[in-house]
């Protein structure tokens, strides 16, 4: 009998490391893996399929000795397990290198990439595929609700996997998304993000370029029509590139868009012709778009168009994204993963469209890379300006940004109270319960940003409410 082989994983709460060790598990590894601070919901998902997480991190981890160490791209030297891989010479790996070895090499990768509505739109095109019978493998950074998980690894020929930019290890500072070797991608969006690893956004086109220039002739782009950096990435592609959004020349055209209190609907049309109707119970511009995306690619790998249909009227949603975590009298409490100031416009401009005529909170935790940073401190002010009721903490981790770089919480403050509307810094979590749970009334809807943890404040509030009004969650 061949002994089993064990990869341990240096980071293995980030949402793609976590789905790399499920699939690794699911091919016959032996898996463990370390982190400095597991939460949910990878945490969660982990232990549900029975791979510890050891905290914190430290040799002692790896012993006895592992056949393989796989590094996450958050992990530096200095880390003590990185630093005694390196001392005792053992076999190290990233995680895109071994997801292309294992899994991708040999089936057809279609990549999902973009600044925003990669997970999303990744969870949608897994789920058109299961729906139409074609079995696929997936890898998704974030839990797909009607999955009930963030991978799956079939017999299907296709791998969908999330893109993403950022950057591959510390040995490999290019982006992930340039391992995949894609048969065909779909390209949501391209902006400034990443302002810890990408000099300005000319870096992060030509990242994105690279990865246009990787489709086979045989493949396809589908690329969002309104944004002229995606002009840019795409022009010089040699495979076929079909747009899609709402100009009146989109091969995948937008039409007879309509916000209902429990669903979307619209229509798209193809190439100026052969109407679908379309609708799910999703808010947001947005998630029409990243919806319409995943529709394009799908009719170009022959899937039936009721099929279509069918899957996006029965798609939930993927676990932080627009999230609802609570509803205590009447107080709906709503997680999602923030990264950059345009996702944070569109998330609060859907809770617009979706709870008309109540009021609005956002309690922001700066905690991403860019939102760190001053880089878009105004655009900042202005996104969190959509809300009623905005509560910020100081940044995560200050000292890990040089302070000329840093964002000033006090600037966005005042930015937002310039725009008319309240807003103010508490501490941290704590604070920011003990402050706004009792100022909160039935009928407010509740934003969480933030692209963490957030100090407990998803279950902390919550608790705090149901204390302060004897009542239980619905």
């Amino acid at each position: 009998m061949v002994e089993q082989q064990h990869v341990h994983i240096i980071g293995i709460c980030g949402t793609a490391m976590a789905s790399l060790a499920g699939l690794l598990k699911q091919r016959g590894f032996k898996v463990t893996g370390s982190d400095a601070a597991a939460y949910p919901p990878m945490s969660d998902f982990l232990a549900s399929i029975s791979i510890p997480i050891m905290q914190p991190y430290s040799e002692a981890n790896l012993k006895p000795r592992p056949d393989m160490v796989i590094v996450g791209n958050a992990i530096s030297r200095g880390n003590p397990e990185l630093e005694y891989v390196l001392d005792e010479r053992i076999f190290f790996r990233s995680m895109p290198d071994i997801l292309f070895d294992l899994f991708l090499r040999t089936r057809q990768p279609l990549v999902v990439a973009g600044t925003h509505g990669k997970t999303t739109t990744t969870s949608m095109l897994a789920w058109i595929f299961q729906c139409a019978g074609k079995d696929p493998s997936f890898l998704i950074g974030g839990i797909a609700e009607n999955f009930g998980s963030s991978f799956a690894l079939r017999q299907g020929k296709h791998f969908i996997i999330e893109g993403d930019e950022y950057d591959t290890a510390f040995f490999d500072k290019g982006p992930k998304f340039l391992h995949y070797f894609p048969q065909s991608i779909i390209l949501t969006s391209v902006e400034f993000d990443h302002a810890d690893i990408y000099a300005d956004l000319t870096a992060v086109k030509t990242s994105f370029k690279r990865l246009v220039n990787l489709v086979p002739r045989k493949g396809k782009i589908i690329a969002h029509d309104a944004n002229e950096n995606i002009d840019e990435c795409v022009a010089k592609a040699l495979c076929p590139v079909e747009r899609y959004g709402m100009k009146e020349g989109s091969f995948w055209r937008i039409t007879n868009l309509k916000f209902e209190p429990d669903r979307t609907t619209w229509t798209v049309l193809r190439d100026g012709a052969e109407p679908v109707d379309f609708e799910f119970s999703l808010a947001g511009e947005y998630n029409v778009l990243n919806a319409t995306a995943a529709v394009a690619m799908a009719a170009n790998y022959d899937i039936d168009p009721d099929v279509i249909v069918d899957a996006l009227k029965n798609f939930k949603s993927v676990k932080r994204r627009l999230e609802i975590k609570a509803e205590v009298d009447g107080i709906t409490i709503i997680d999602d993963f923030a990264h950059h100031p345009t996702a944070i416009a569109a998330t609060l401009n859907a809770l617009r469209v979706r709870y008309p005529n109540r009021r609005l909170w956002a309690i922001f935790e700066p905690r991403s890379n860019t939102l760190r940073r001053k880089i878009f401190e105004r655009d900042l002010s202005d996104s969190l300006a959509v809300a009623d009721e905005v509560v910020i903490t100081p940044i995560f981790k200050p000292e890990a940004v040089p302070e000329h770089e840093r964002l000033t919480t006090s600037a966005v403050v005042s930015g937002i109270q310039s725009a008319g509307k309240s807003a103010r810094e508490l501490p941290d979590a704590d604070e920011i319960v003990a402050t706004v749970a009792r100022e909160m009334r039935s009928g407010d809807v509740v934003a969480i940003l933030s692209n963490g943890g957030f100090g407990g404040i998803y279950e902390k509030l919550p608790r705090k409410l149901e204390d302060l009004r004897g009542v239980l969650r619905l």
